[in-house]
């Protein structure tokens, strides 16, 4: 593995598992485990997702997305699942909204009897959404919100939620930012469709990766856009590593310099031929593909292609093909693998992974099992660490990332499954039933 490196912790780790972990990332996302491999106990819902379900919005028009759905004669939603079944939905679209408040408000009100959680942020360069609820009204409000000529083109993708909710609570407010960047995203032209990457179908991309893979004389880049930690448990075959444990510090074709940034990393866009190289862009749902690829097109990048709809679009609509590994989901599900898209592909798991690929390996141990390793956030409130870990290291530490996290005063049970972790005040207030003082 080469060498080791000692974290402040105390905790003696393989030099690339430190690079992956650098920062104590997601302070909002209490638990949850998500595995990196394929488990019909855990997804027995999938078997019920089909291929697409269609929106009937009028007889010319209608808009695929996957799942079991299916449209009626009357503009509306039909599910072969149960309306009690719960899904997670993914929507965004960047579009001029005059009066972002107003909206909000509308929203708010339309929803304010509907079971759904998850976040709903609204501005003036449009909306960005992730929520989860029933089957019934998550639909209604799907299709609630495409009457309006505003978000009639949204391209929505839903995806089977595990147990109930995969968000604690709504959140559904005005926000300065659709997407967290550093110096904030108010000042690009994302509302110009020709400042953002050429969108590619799902098909589009297949097809474009393999014609630029398979000619030697064009010049591209395949860009991964997302957190270092999402890259670590799937990505597509070739893709550069994201060197970034938060999207809002990307800094990949920004700076004027050839240099190498550290002994392992250096920016893949590093003088490359800014018009006659394509760079080929994807994220988990898209957005953020769009925010950056505005971007570097003001850098002077001629060749943006982005995946329309992201990984989660594209495992859709083609399966696992050209992909490694699972999908990163912030929720807390925290990782999907591509049967719960595609339930009839065939699930690629990372089998064709080098023996000395750095994807997939244990936070603590550096071993690659990919049949075990699961995201869980510290069992110490105080680091709440978001890591990668096997089974015999989450049992020796008891769920923390490191040998000095075990003996925090804070110290919450080790989660089993999909489970959430609680507001510390429960663990706490347990502690001292069983142990009452005095």
């Amino acid at each position: 593995m080469g060498g080791c490196a000692v974290l402040s912790c105390g905790h003696t780790l393989h030099k690339s598992a430190v690079r992956r972990n650098r920062a104590p990332f997601s302070q909002w996302i209490h638990g949850g485990t998500a595995s990196i491999s394929y488990n019909p106990q855990i997804f027995p819902v999938c078997l019920s997702f089909r291929n697409f379900f269609s929106v009937q919005q009028s007889k010319e028009e209608k808009f695929e997305r996957g799942s079991a759905f299916l449209s009626n004669s009357n503009n509306g939603f039909k599910s072969s699942s149960s309306d009690d079944d719960f899904i997670v939905v993914n929507f965004y679209r960047f579009v001029s909204i005059k009066d972002p408040e107003e909206e909000v408000s509308k929203h708010l009100s339309f929803l304010q009897d509907f079971n759904i959680h998850g976040r709903i942020y609204i501005n003036e360069q449009g909306i960005n959404a992730q929520f989860s609820g029933p089957v019934k009204d998550s639909l209604r409000y799907v299709e609630w919100l495409k009457k309006d000529p505003k978000f009639s083109e949204i391209l929505v993708q839903i995806s089977p939620a595990f147990n109930g909710h995969a968000f604690p609570k709504l959140k559904l407010r005005y926000k300065p930012s659709l997407v967290q960047y550093e110096g904030g995203i108010s000042d690009l032209p994302l509302l110009e469709s020709s400042m953002r990457a050429i969108p590619l179908t799902p098909n589009e991309w297949r097809e474009k990766l393999l014609g630029t893979s398979n000619n030697s004389d064009r010049n591209f880049v395949l860009l991964d856009v997302r957190n270092g930690y999402e890259w670590d448990i799937g990505h597509f075959n070739g893709a550069r590593r994201p060197d970034v444990d938060c999207f809002r510090t990307t800094s990949f074709g920004l700076s004027e310099s050839d240099l190498i940034t550290t002994s392992e990393a250096v920016d893949p866009l590093s003088g490359v031929d800014k018009e006659r190289t394509d760079v080929l862009m994807y994220c988990t749902g898209g957005i953020r593909c769009d925010v950056y690829s505005a971007i570097l097109r003001q850098r002077g990048f001629q060749n943006l292609y982005t995946l329309k709809g992201g990984v989660s679009h594209y495992l859709q609509n083609e399966g696992p093909v050209g992909w490694i590994g699972n999908l990163f989901v912030f929720d807390s599900r925290l990782s999907l693998p591509p049967s719960a898209y595609k339930p009839e592909a065939s699930v690629s798991g990372g089998n064709n992974v080098p023996d000395n690929s750095t994807f997939a390996r244990c936070y603590i141990c550096g071993l690659q099992r990919l049949n075990e390793l699961r995201h869980r956030n510290c069992a110490n409130l105080d680091c709440n660490l978001l890591f990668l870990c096997c089974n015999d290291c989450v049992g020796e530490l008891r769920g923390c990332c490191c040998s000095n996290c075990t003996s925090a005063p804070r110290l919450r049970p080790v989660l089993q499954g999909h489970q959430r972790y609680q507001k510390w005040h429960i663990y706490r207030d347990s502690e001292l039933q069983r142990d009452p003082i005095g």
